[in-house]
């Protein structure tokens, strides 16, 4: 394991399933380093796309989360300029950023996006990790079986999901970090051939 490496947890809310007809209405990132060393966050809320919409199933969910929606449309940013700031916060960071998320084929789908789309980079490459994939391998089962629910309760700290960005990407980090610390203590990994 690289000793640069700094795991960017992020979580996203969003008015639909997918970027470009649909809008990342705000996202939160937690910077932590290996032994969960919380590193620096970063949040933003996000004017919505011009000639996008909500998709139905999303916006009926959304009606049952008020004080979520609220605050994820308390002082939207433009896209652009959250961006670019959010990017500058990545390349600040002491170490390579690797994304983090639950689940990371949505979050980082959003985040890359956008990135690409505002910033006209991506210091992620187009990778994430995914930390019910993690969980799947740590547990040996299946991946629908490797559900939080399924883990361990001394993966997780006693912090808020709330469906706000950033309180879920902290959350999220933190699991994330006790998984990795446990599984780097079974003893190292055997170098390939």
């Amino acid at each position: 394991m690289s000793a640069a490496e700094i795991y960017v947890s992020t979580d996203v809310e969003t008015d639909g399933p997918i970027p470009g007809p649909h809008s990342m209405l705000s996202f939160g990132s937690a910077a932590y380093r290996a032994d969960k060393t919380l590193i620096g966050t970063f949040a933003a809320n996000l004017e919505t796309l011009p000639g996008g919409a909500g998709a139905p199933e999303t916006m009926a969910w959304w009606q049952t989360q008020p004080e979520a929606w609220a605050a994820c449309r308390k002082d939207p940013q433009p896209p652009g300029q959250a961006m670019r700031r959010y990017l500058d916060w990545l390349k600040q960071l002491p170490g390579k950023p690797v994304f983090v998320a639950y689940p990371a084929g949505f979050d980082f789908l959003f985040v890359y996006w956008y990135l690409i789309r505002f910033a006209g980079e991506s210091p992620f490459s187009h990778s994430a990790l995914d930390i019910k994939t993690y969980a799947m391998a740590m547990l040996k089962c299946g991946y629908r079986d490797s559900t939080k629910r399924n883990m361990p309760r001394r993966w997780f700290d006693e912090l808020p999901h709330s469906h706000q960005a950033l309180d879920d990407a902290l959350e999220q980090g933190a699991l994330f970090c006790n998984m990795l610390a446990e599984n780097t203590a079974k003893g190292s990994p055997t170098k390939p051939a």
